[in-house]
């Protein structure tokens, strides 16, 4: 039998005193569950131990009641009384035969300590980080003694609660420790500022410390961002970045390393592709004796396993490719590479950080509801009954629902009316940076081709009728939604006055049907669509202003970590940006604009108008079935269900889910939108 080209990636690893069974390293990230829904966070991480990750790790963990994250929902380790939340951690990965780690964290002045009040610390006095009205205060010697004694104190707690590996963390341009090893933050005079390596010696401290109290009972990782992207401005990888790996070389058991801020760390694929850390943290394996773990979004074995024959990594760091596909290592040690729900890089994982509540996954709905649903992304409850389905729709909720309909077990027909499947992706996935989304769509037709109790019929548009002649079961209406050109939205709650204007759709600019003179976009939607759009048109040549009720371009990707990214690249393209300002009227080529605050009013001009405001349900289907609900049963037709955007417009995250909720609900008397378990908090 031939030698599968994949073996290196299962062989273990020595880190320090513990030993992973294999090179795949779920590194550290946050998940919107922490210590707030500490069963829920404990159950996704043992999925993915059993996944086949040889190690699994928390997110941050604060140290210390002055590290306070709130209203953020991450882990803790203020005291004793926090370890039994940890042990349940520790016990469902290692249940696994994983590695467990911890990644501790005092963030200074990143932190307002909404929660605790305690004054935030810096190396030097400065604001705090955001925009809360205080400042953090300068470290005294007595504040440095703390911080040691803190970590020392929760490093034990994480020996107790049973972790394997122990993170001291540098990194991402949130942490103190990362402050005091740069000059923007750290301004000091003593022997704790000044040169690189007084500027380094507190992590060292620290590391020592946290090595000592470890001992043979845990390894101890150094988590550090290598480059900062910013040239002679901050660490970089060519000269500081580089220096501090040399300096500490062989101190920790393991070097886990990446480039900063988290923006630049977890690049969504609009602004990068798989792999492009590597430039930045290269140069690491070749200055220490010590494995190296890193990141670059990794779905590909092939990328994976050159990256460990060039001498870049010994272990393939992932966050978000071990979210959309927890059993990405059993796959590929399987052979089944082709069944691998890879990573689109789209970040609405990193969404629920940022808000505060569970982490969820385009290519992956079961994540987050390991255990408030008791959803396993690769198990599913088997048929309860000989029905049959019919799916109208074969965009992400229409082929998300027959895959997991399938897998149960039901016979399923899905009808889709172009002469392709992928709904609003074949579209968006041809914007610049989008082709990455397409995964979404090959990943579930594939699956299906492989489902004998499947078929897809294309170029079938069904009317009511046709629908009744059939007599399926259960029929599912997943027929989307389409923009709306009257500029209704979140600002304007009734159509605007639109005339001898050329108004276009945003289906009809990706449809190729481009305008053929200046401009106006209208963004109330403040995701990603509006300015992927003003970037096609100007890339052919059309002159773009760019409109927005909001403060900034694409707002709510902030959420995803893109949202300067992307107003940055409208600025560099010399797009025209207006901001807080909504389109009143639009007559004869001029644009009414009105200030959000003031009311005040001003007008420009175009020739082209381009409303990306709101979408309205294609429920048309759904509505004429439901009148005739006594034809229905003569029928045999047990059920008419809209899912997805025809039910209800939202992020193609939320179609996927809403496809596999309805497939998980058919035979179970709960409604699953509003039952699942809750914490005790």
């Amino acid at each position: 039998m031939d030698k599968s080209p994949y073996e290196i990636l299962f062989e273990p690893v020595k880190i320090g005193p513990k030993t992973t069974k294999n090179r795949f390293y779920q590194v550290p990230h946050c998940n919107g569950m922490g210590h707030r829904w500490p069963k829920s966070m404990a159950e996704m991480r043992k999925i993915k131990a059993e996944g086949g990750w040889g190690v699994v790790c928390t997110e941050e963990c604060e140290i210390h009641a002055s590290s306070d994250l709130s209203s953020g929902a991450l882990m803790r380790l203020w005291d004793d009384s926090d370890i039994p939340t940890h042990a349940r951690m520790v016990e469902n990965v290692q249940s696994h035969d994983a590695l467990a780690g911890i990644q501790l964290v005092h963030n200074g002045y990143s932190t307002s300590n909404r929660f605790s009040r305690i004054p935030p610390i810096a190396p030097s006095a400065r604001s705090a980080r955001y925009d809360d009205p205080l400042q953090a205060r300068a470290m005294d010697k007595q504040d440095i003694k703390n911080l040691r004694q803190w970590h020392r104190q929760a490093a034990q707690r994480a020996i107790t609660a049973g972790y394997d590996i122990i993170y001291v963390y540098a990194g991402h341009n949130l942490t103190l420790l990362m402050h005091f090893l740069s000059s923007r933050y750290n301004q000091r005079t003593d022997e704790y500022g000044g040169s690189l390596k007084n500027r380094t010696r507190l992590i060292k401290e620290i590391l020592e410390e946290t090595k000592e109290i470890a001992d043979d009972k845990a390894a101890v990782a150094f988590r550090f961002a290598v480059d900062e992207g910013m040239g002679k401005g901050g660490i970089s990888a060519c000269e500081e970045g580089r220096d501090v790996v040399e300096m500490l070389a062989d101190l920790p058991d393991l070097w886990d390393v990446n480039i900063s801020d988290w923006s630049n760390d977890s690049l969504t694929s609009r602004f990068g592709a798989e792999g492009h850390q590597e430039t930045y943290i290269d140069f690491v394996k070749k200055v220490t004796n010590k494995p190296v773990v890193g990141v670059g979004r990794f779905t590909s074995p092939d990328t994976m396993v050159s990256q460990i024959r060039r001498g870049v990594l010994d272990l393939i760091g992932a966050a978000r490719p071990s979210i959309a596909d927890p059993f990405l290592p059993h796959k590929i040690k399987q052979d089944r590479m082709d069944e691998i729900r890879e990573c689109i890089g789209c970040n609405i994982c990193t969404s629920g950080d940022m808000l505060s509540v569970p982490i969820r996954c385009t290519q992956n709905p079961t994540m987050g509801e390991e255990w408030r649903k008791g959803w396993h992304p690769e198990d599913i409850e088997p048929a309860g009954s000989d029905d049959n389905f019919l799916i109208v729709g074969g965009g992400p909720a229409g082929l998300e629902c027959a895959l997991a309909l399938a897998k149960r077990g039901y016979d399923v027909v899905v009808a889709e009316k172009n002469d392709v499947t992928g709904g609003r992706l074949v579209r968006e996935a041809t914007l610049p940076g989008f082709a990455e989304w397409r995964r979404v769509i090959d990943h579930r037709t594939y699956m299906l081709s492989q489902k004998a109790n499947v078929n897809i019929y294309l170029n079938s548009e069904l009317g009511a009728q046709d629908i009744m002649d059939y007599g399926f079961s259960h029929v599912v209406v997943a027929t989307g939604s389409q923009w709306r050109t009257d500029g209704v939205g979140r600002k304007n709650h009734f159509p605007i006055e639109i005339s001898d204007v050329a108004l276009f759709s945003p289906e009809q600019i990706m449809d190729g049907i481009l305008p053929s003179g200046p401009v106006v976009i209208f963004d109330d939607d403040h995701y990603y669509l509006a300015s992927a759009l003003a970037e096609l048109l100007h890339d052919k040549g059309v002159e773009v202003t760019f409109v927005t009720p909001s403060d900034k371009v694409a707002s709510w990707t902030e959420n995803t970590l893109e949202q300067h990214m992307i107003q940055a690249g409208l600025l560099k393209r010399g797009i025209r940006i207006i901001c807080n300002h909504s389109i009143a009227a639009v007559k004869q080529g001029k644009f009414i604009l009105k200030n959000t605050y003031t009311g005040m009013e001003e007008v420009i001009e175009g020739r082209g108008f381009i409303p990306v405001t709101s979408r309205l349900s294609n429920d048309g289907l759904y509505q004429t079935l439901m009148i005739g609900q006594d034809e229905l049963e003569g029928s045999g037709i047990k059920s008419v269900t809209l899912i997805g955007d025809s039910f209800m417009p939202s992020t193609i995250a939320a179609a996927v889910y809403h496809g596999h909720l309805f497939a998980r609900q058919v035979d179970n008397p709960k409604d699953l939108w509003t039952e699942f378990k809750r914490e005790n908090i």
